[in-house]
């Protein structure tokens, strides 16, 4: 990337990330000789009121936290248009980086990350903020070992209104809270909830819920209960999975109510101090009214005054009130279950590719809620199911949710500004919006350097479509042909590899028996002082004394043929290849036929062999 300076102090040195609202650069800051971390809104969203909002939102929350664990703010500012946000630079690799590297993250190592990341959240938390997309993919890893907390863009003010229902799936699917999955508001509890399935995945490498869709994922953090941490690493002790089962608890009055807490009773863990930690709240199931109290071994046997048949009556009677009971609360059980299986039950048809309207109708006639949820599909017209969760043949209790993602057809997009980026660039881009790049036209021009982009249709602003060609045209930069008729060749290959363009390998030779005109060039195209673009090819016509040249004659290998078989032989020296022979042979000539090479001077050259224009082998020969 050529050099860019923001504001007249900050050199943009490498992207190095592109999210969802900006791209982030390493830069130079002028003022300090430090690298820092610029994050510039993408020029598309600077007139986009939520956009701009969720950055200054960013930039609100960053400036009211300073912290070790925090990537901290360093200045904020615009440059024209573009809005940026200047933070410390982070020089390593993130949490979810390290957890792919070495598939599972020791417990110890594990917690300390996690107590440190809990450090950064309770600053936060005491400033009224909330990150609300906690992940591995936002926690930097510095090559010393720090740990810093990154990506508060969707942060949220703890005092500000309710979620819109753009905001409440911001989230990243695998870890957000099931809350955060219901589209409901968040508090510290939710960022605990996502610290807790943080935890989770350094523990086992893997994170606790996972599916085919964002939507299957979601519905799994409202109702599944995730596999035992223990199940993929035996080694980590109870006290710790007990802290990370507590932070992912469904019901947010279960966790932990702040990240204090939990710190704490992580480091209670690692230490070992077991009873001093919290209990987990669960469920008590209670014993069937009428099931017999255990009798005590201490009960005194009366038998004083009564007969041996009063005792069998007894007996007799206590045992047929028990089998009673016993075939009662059977009945129960048994007619319950009936009732939850036949009455209380319904089973979820197949409503991917129905209509959205039938299919809620069908939900709601088997006596279940629909909800749907809207996504663009490229291919699939607007009003057709396209995902449903739970699937078909799934057995749900009446009142269930049943989710159905309908098509809302093509997304309509505006069509981001890509003139001045680079093609690579500019297709790093486009490809977050799902777009192609086609390159129609590289032109000369005095006013870009060559490989940026000029111009692009459709224009920025307009409307496209998922999938959509942006076509641009390229600037090649400029050049000047220099003069070369007159000179030598090997002299006029030096003079325009100079000047930034090519020499055609296929030179022209007429003949002559002038010796002082033997190898210099008569004629160049293009002419002496045209602007051509760098890179462009320049073909040149040069005379030879036939008794001056140097000879040698190879044997050329030609593969069997049933046609024409095209044949090229290049010399190769320090001024770059040219061509020496050129030839066809139809298919019924020799396969190993020798040819004489001409050259302007003596000496051992390398001659390549391109047979039909696709290269072959090369080898050495001299010439006298």
């Amino acid at each position: 990337m050529r050099e860019k300076i923001l504001a007249g102090r900050y050199v943009l040195v490498e992207q190095i990330g592109i999210g969802g609202m900006a791209i982030v650069y390493r830069a130079i800051d002028r003022n300090t000789g430090h690298s820092v971390a610029v994050k510039v809104l993408k020029p598309e969203f600077n007139r986009d009121a939520e956009f701009v909002s969720r950055f200054q939102r960013e930039a609100e929350a960053a400036s009211k936290m300073t912290h070790h664990n925090i990537v901290n703010l360093l200045d904020v500012g615009m440059d024209g248009e573009n809005r940026y946000l200047i933070m410390e630079y982070v020089k390593g690799k993130t949490l979810k980086e390290v957890i792919q590297e070495k598939g599972r993250i020791s417990a110890p190592v594990a917690v300390q990350i996690t107590i440190r990341i809990l450090s950064a959240l309770q600053h936060a938390h005491q400033n009224g903020i909330i990150h609300r997309d906690i992940k591995p993919q936002n926690i930097l890893v510095h090559a010393d070992g720090h740990i810093k907390v990154a990506d508060f863009g969707i942060a949220r003010m703890a005092n500000s209104s309710t979620l819109t229902r753009g905001d409440s799936v911001m989230g990243s699917v695998h870890y957000f809270s099931p809350e955060q999955a219901q589209g409901k508001g968040t508090d510290v509890t939710s960022d605990l909830y996502s610290v807790g399935v943080t935890l989770y995945e350094m523990l086992t490498g893997r994170v606790p819920f996972d599916g085919d869709s964002p939507v299957a994922i979601a519905m799994q953090h409202l109702h599944a209960v995730p596999e035992p941490i223990r199940r993929f690493a035996p080694e980590v002790p109870d006290a710790i999975c007990h802290v990370c089962m507590k932070a992912m608890e469904k019901n947010p009055q279960y966790r932990y109510h702040s990240a204090r807490e939990m710190a704490s009773e992580l480091r209670m863990a690692l230490e070992g101090r077991v009873s001093d930690m919290q209990p987990r709240l669960v469920e008590q199931i209670q014993a069937p009214l009428g099931t017999p109290a255990p009798s005590r071994q201490t009960a005194v046997r009366q038998t004083t005054g009564r007969s041996r048949a009063q005792t069998g009556n007894s007996r007799w009677w206590i045992m047929t009130a028990v089998v009673t009971l016993v075939v009662i609360y059977g009945l129960y059980v048994g007619t319950m279950s009936i009732y939850e299986k036949v009455v209380n039950s319904a089973t979820v048809d197949a409503y991917v590719g129905s209509d959205v309207a039938a299919a809620q109708r069908n939900v709601t006639r088997i006596g279940l809620k629909a909800e749907v949820v809207e996504i663009n599909h490229p291919t699939i017209s607007a009003g057709v199911v396209i995902m449903q969760a739970p699937q078909e043949d799934t057995t749900l209790r009446k009142g269930d949710v049943v989710v159905l993602t309908v098509s809302k057809g093509p997304a309509s997009q505006v069509v981001p500004n890509i003139v001045n980026y680079t093609t690579s660039e500019a297709a790093t881009v486009l490809k977050a919006y799902g777009l192609t790049l086609s390159v129609v036209e590289r032109v000369v021009s005095k006013t870009q350097d060559a490989g940026f982009i000029i111009s692009q249709y459709p224009e920025p602003g307009s409307q496209c479509q998922n999938g959509d060609i942006i076509q641009v045209t390229v600037s090649g930069g400029v050049a000047y042909v220099p003069r070369v008729q007159g000179k030598q060749l090997d002299e006029a290959r030096e003079l325009i590899a100079a000047a930034g363009l090519a020499l055609n390998a296929s030179v022209q030779y007429i003949e002559t028996t002038e010796p002082s005109l033997h190898g210099r060039v008569t004629e160049q195209t293009p002419s002496a002082d045209t602007q051509v673009m760098q890179g462009t090819s320049v073909t040149l016509t040069v005379c030879r004394v036939p008794s001056m040249l140097a000879r040698a004659k190879v044997t050329l290998e030609l593969p069997q043929s049933d046609s024409l078989t095209s044949v090229r032989v290049t010399l190769s020296d320090e001024g770059g290849e040219y061509t020496v022979y050129q030839g066809d042979f139809p298919a019924n000539a020799s396969r190993h036929p020798e040819v004489e090479l001409l050259s302007s001077s003596a000496g051992e050259y390398t001659y390549r062999v391109y047979i039909n224009n696709a290269f072959k082998y090369s080898n050495t020969v001299k010439f006298e």
